[in-house]
């Protein structure tokens, strides 16, 4: 019995204790001690860990003296009431644990309920947008608009995002030849990069990005513009309040 008590609180020996071993009953103290019960501070354990001392007997009979031991005739009736006081410590401890674990759940529920909730109408919203169904959406859009199929199919979707703002906005359809760019290809893929790699596939890459890079530079620069015309609008074009100008001296 006394062994299965040291197995329920996590004495890792439990099945070779022998407490007629002098140390085997030493080492079930001092375990007791440090792990479950903790009635002395960590340095005041000093002399109670000293298992070969041959004071130990008076140290221990000192410790059961503080820790209220009311049994005094053997040393194995006292190892059982400190087994049974490490037993009700522990869960004096869970009870506690358990009731603080209860006590956050009800203040976040709590808070949960003062949150308003909103039933959005966006019917996007409630998509599941790592479905099979989805996804096979995702690529027949694609297919349609003549774009490459992406492995993640999200991105995918961004390519045609951006494929329907630039050449399927209101202002494309009405007038489509304004947006079509026209004239002769210019061969790219053809012209010598400024680099050399060794390797044509890597090549080809670098001058994709380097087009790409062109591209973001001219969309920066073009906004650059935008936003210069528009301050000159409202530079060129101030509004004077008479009323306050003075006449003469």
């Amino acid at each position: 019995m006394l062994k299965k008590r040291l197995q329920a609180l996590g004495y890792v020996e439990w099945d070779k204790v022998d407490v007629n071993d002098e140390q085997h009953f030493r080492k079930v103290i001092v375990w007791l001690e440090d792990q479950k019960i903790r009635h002395y501070d960590i340095q005041d354990r000093k002399h109670l860990r000293d298992l070969k001392s041959e004071t130990w007997p008076k140290v221990f009979a000192k410790y059961c003296e503080d820790v209220k031991c009311p049994i005094t005739d053997t040393t194995l009736d006292q190892l059982e009431w400190l087994i049974g006081h490490a037993i009700w410590l522990e869960m004096e401890n869970s009870s506690e644990a358990y009731s603080e674990n209860v006590k956050e759940m009800k203040m976040k529920k709590k808070k949960e309920a003062l949150v308003p909730k909103f039933k959005s109408k966006n019917p996007l919203d409630k998509l599941d947008f790592d479905s099979v169904e989805f996804k096979q959406g995702v690529y027949s859009l694609a297919k349609i608009l003549r774009i490459p199929e992406h492995p993640n199919h999200l991105i995918t979707l961004k390519a045609c995002s951006k494929m329907v703002q630039r050449r399927l906005n209101p202002e494309c359809l009405r007038n489509p030849d304004s947006k079509i760019l026209k004239g002769k290809p210019f061969p790219v893929m053809d012209i010598a990069p400024g680099f050399n790699l060794n390797k044509p596939a890597v090549e080809n890459a670098a001058k994709i990005l380097a087009l790409l890079y062109i591209q973001d530079i001219r969309n920066l620069q073009t906004k650059i513009n935008e936003v210069i015309v528009r301050v000159q609008n409202i530079t060129a074009d101030p509004k004077t309040d008479t009323k306050l100008g003075k006449v003469g001296k």
